[in-house]
């Protein structure tokens, strides 16, 4: 007989894990952004030829595609940061931390749907030109 386990204490794929998943993949991936913007633009100080030209290097489309990612990842990282004090300091913040999930979730659609698809344009239309 294999030993019982106490309920509640596995994950269970549920809206809380994959709001604390995503909000450390997203906060994780946001660091390391900053990190390499801090680096690129201290260039500019050591040798502005250099910073030029990488930064030329970043106007492509695959850089386009990271700009639309790291906005998706920052503006699902800032609402659920503000799910996650509602939790913290609302009384019943828990009772309805599912609710705020999904509010999350389509707020983040919502914004992405405003912002991807002018982005992408932009992106995609100097592909090509000159």
């Amino acid at each position: 007989m294999t030993p019982k386990r106490p309920a509640g204490t596995l994950y269970r794929g549920r809206e809380g894990m994959w709001s604390w998943v995503l909000h450390r993949i997203t906060g994780v991936a946001i660091f390391f952004f900053l990190l390499v913007h801090i680096l690129d633009t201290s260039m500019v100080r050591i040798s502005p030829e250099a910073y030029n030209a990488v930064i030329s290097t970043y106007q492509n489309p695959i850089m386009g595609l990271g700009e639309t990612a790291l906005v998706a990842a920052i503006v699902y990282h800032a609402f659920n940061g503000i799910r996650i004090i509602l939790i913290d300091l609302w009384s019943k913040g828990a009772k309805y931390q599912r609710v705020m999930f999904w509010v999350v979730m389509g707020l983040w659609v919502i914004t992405m749907l405003g912002f991807a698809p002018r982005h992408l344009i932009n992106v995609f239309s100097h592909v090509g030109g000159a």
